[in-house]
């Protein structure tokens, strides 16, 4: 039972934890899409290049939040 229980902490401390390494993609990607389309309302002749160096950045920024998913996992074992 204490097993489960362990489990269980260490379950909800890894939610936290995800929770808390979302927040600056999240952000990142908003930044990432309000500066890109306002960059293409400014330059309409850009939009193409402004476009594909937006979906870089937000590709580049989703895999810190896919390696923030990952890495309580990784880490959270401990020694057993």
């Amino acid at each position: 039972m204490s097993m489960l229980a362990a489990v269980g902490v260490y379950g909800s401390v890894a939610s936290i934890g995800y929770g808390l390494a979302a927040i600056g993609p999240g952000i990142g990607v908003g930044l990432i899409f309000g500066n890109g389309v306002q960059a293409m309302a400014r330059q309409p002749e850009a939009a193409g290049l402004i476009r594909t160096n937006m979906f870089i950045g937000f590709a580049l920024t989703e895999a810190l939040a896919l390696i923030g998913i990952v890495m309580p996992f990784v880490f959270g074992q401990g020694p057993k």
